[in-house]
């Protein structure tokens, strides 16, 4: 039977049409994404499923006894109870069937058989609800998602918005519900939570219908997509990437019609303009006229139309290199909460790279990219800027948005960050969808995503020649995603990007930067190569993030009982020392500096040459070429494995001939 049945579901937001026949039936296992524009209705469509928002018209049918759990972006109301309480709390049926299950133990003392019955009923119950094992699994959600046991005691309020938010996501899988009703529950989760999640939700026998712009994790989880668009729903059974297909599919049929039935709508109103006043063509004219009356217009709605669209203008041109960090190393906290984030790291970015910075929550990369933008200082070590930066700095907490004094719309922020015209921002507004009225929206009343795309806006007019991106797509739908996917795939500056969107990774990221045991590491060959890597490392039982670097030692102090003026005599030419052995004169070498970046130069050329065996190795297998497809992805993966080994050689000899070694 479906756990759940909708038919011809229909919703009205301030009067104004919001869903409209809406319906699709879920069975157990049945993982359904909604895909829609901000504003299409998602949210609302997932708590009227919950029961929280009412029905205007339609009907849901749900399983008899069936179990619903709701994650939503709003934050718990009690936030002085423990995390783990306020986990626990959700399962309320676990819970009272436990409360049941002790009344009736102390009261099966008296030997009453209808208590031993009742008992054997509660006790089905329970094990149907999971048994006693169920504060063990709902643990396990909490570790899944990045909770230490140490966390689960402490009260919600001393947690940040983001951990509130996992919270939220524990709270809704240890229900262990027979209806998952998931919204944004990507938001905040780190590399490694996403794909314990993915797993997770595969796993889970239950019908879940969830609201995701995460398209690795669409892709992943879904089973069949929802489509809201303008009031309509379309449902279609199976993956995301195969509707993405489908859509485009649909889009361009949808234009080919609107042209077609244009021109046929045009032919006949030709021939109306010409013949309705001549006594021998007016009844053929009046007749198409009322043809024409009859014809029901193919037309977009003007919100499917509207999509955020801009590309970075051409840079001018940086030093070779922008950031050299050299031992560096960061701390944060005080007293008990002090950690040390990174220590002897070290970061190379050079003009026109595209670096993805990479790691677990906590564990620097905001930090780190903070320093480089010289929004705080190191704790040790140097950094070294390159010629001509100008640097464009997105945080994820839209700090472009602070500190604006009067400003109170978004084109009098827009006006007072970027220097323009009010009519130059009323035009870069509009390619932000922000036309017309929406220009002069409150900025207290912006949505997240709005935030962003007002952030990034500003971001554009700096005519920035290197980008340092942290969290961009946060709140972004997914044609906005895909809009700055494409503005940064052109972008020739360099870029600095931290996300946990692996589908940007992979689209922008030409080299990737892990924080791994408190230093930085290197991975040639972008996303897809790092991803290989920590894959390999999981396979053979290592940890993912490889080992921990091997500190050097510390330089032992002379003896004492050796003093300085009783150091060893050089050898004479003969070998032997002695008071007639000449001074020799030190050979002058290389600097400390410029020793040090031979020596990376030399790692990055064996690296590269690695990756390139690894790929050659990988590419012979026959399923690597087994198609059109396979066949181009195989030769691309090739060639640019094959360009890093020679732009590697290409550094490190332009390097040695620099210092003449």
């Amino acid at each position: 039977m479906a756990v759940v049945i909708a038919s011809d579901l229909s919703k009205d937001m301030a009067g104004e049409p919001l869903l409209r026949g809406v319906s699709f039936k879920l069975e157990r296992r049945d993982r359904l994404t909604i895909a829609g524009r901000n504003g299409a209705g998602k949210t609302t469509l997932l708590r009227m499923l919950a029961g929280e928002t009412s029905i205007d018209g339609g009907e849901l049918v749900f399983q008899k006894g069936v179990r619903v759990a709701l994650h939503d972006q709003r934050p718990p109301r009690d936030k002085a109870i423990t995390l783990r309480d306020y986990v626990l709390s959700a399962c309320r049926e676990q819970l009272e069937l436990e409360a049941e299950l002790a009344r009736l133990e102390h009261a099966m003392a008296d030997g009453d058989d209808a208590v031993m019955t009742r008992y054997s009923e509660t006790y089905a119950r329970f094990e149907a609800a999971g048994g006693y094992g169920w504060r063990e699994r709902a643990n396990t959600y909490l570790h899944g998602l990045g909770f230490t046991d140490e966390a689960l005691d402490r009260e919600l309020s001393t947690f940040s918005g983001g951990q509130l938010t996992r919270a939220s996501l524990a709270r809704a899988l240890a229900v262990e519900a027979d209806l998952l009703l998931l919204d944004e529950p990507t938001n905040h989760l780190d590399i490694e939570s996403l794909e314990w999640l993915e797993t997770t939700l595969t796993s889970l026998d239950c019908a879940i219908v969830l609201v995701a712009h995460d398209r690795w994790f669409l892709e992943a989880v879904g089973t069949a997509v929802l489509e809201l668009e303008a009031g309509r729903s379309r449902f279609f059974k199976g993956s995301w990437h195969n509707w993405r297909k489908e859509q485009a599919a649909r889009e361009l049929a949808l234009g080919k019609a609107i042209e077609k039935q244009q021109a046929e709508i045009a032919r006949m109103e030709g021939f109306i303009e010409r013949f309705r006043a001549k006594a021998t063509k007016a009844k053929q004219a009046q007749s198409r006229v009322k043809a024409l009356n009859k014809i029901e217009r193919i037309s977009r709605d003007p919100r499917d139309t509207r999509e955020l669209g801009f590309q970075f203008a051409k840079p001018e041109r940086t030093g070779r290199v922008i950031f050299e960090l050299e031992d560096g190393r960061l701390e944060v906290g005080e007293g008990e909460r002090h950690k040390v984030l990174l220590e002897g790291a070290e970061i190379w970015v050079e003009r026109g790279e595209h670096v993805s910075l990479v790691g677990p929550n906590g564990t620097g990369k905001t930090t780190l990219i903070d320093a480089l933008a010289g929004v705080r200082p190191l704790d040790g070590g140097k950094l070294r800027t390159g010629h001509n930066l100008k640097v464009g700095y997105l945080s994820q907490h839209d700090s472009e948005l602070e500190g604006l004094g009067t400003a109170r719309t978004v084109a009098e922020a827009a006006a007072k960050r970027t220097g323009l015209s009010p009519n130059q921002v009323r035009s870069l507004l509009g390619r932000f969808l922000f036309s017309g009225d929406e220009a002069d929206k409150p900025l207290d009343g912006l949505s997240g995503g709005e935030r962003k795309r007002l952030s990034l806006a500003i971001l554009l007019s700096q005519g920035a020649n290197v980008l340092i991106l942290d969290e961009p797509t946060n709140h972004l739908d997914l044609e906005s995603r895909e809009a700055l996917e494409d503005a940064l795939k052109a972008f020739e500056g360099a870029l600095l990007l931290v996300t946990h969107d692996r589908a940007l990774l992979d689209a922008v990221g030409t080299r990737t930067v892990a924080l791994e045991h408190r230093t930085l590491r290197s991975y040639l060959g972008g996303w897809a190569e790092y991803g290989r890597v920590r894959e390999e490392r999981k396979a053979a039982g290592e940890d993912p993030m490889g080992p921990p670097p091997k500190r050097a030692a510390a330089p032992r102090p002379a003896p004492a009982s050796l003093p300085k003026a009783a150091a060893p005599a050089p050898r004479n030419g003969n070998g032997n020392g002695g008071p007639g052995a000449p001074t020799p004169t030190p050979a002058a070498g290389p600097s400390k500096n410029a020793a040090r970046q031979t020596a990376r130069l030399e790692r990055a050329v064996e690296e590269a040459e690695a990756a390139l065996a690894a790929l050659e190795e990988e590419l012979a297998a026959p399923e690597a070429w087994a198609g059109q497809y396979e066949s181009a992805k195989s030769t691309a993966r090739h060639t640019a494995a094959k360009r890093a080994v020679d732009d590697a050689y290409a550094a490190l000899e332009e390097h040695l001939e620099k210092i003449g070694a």
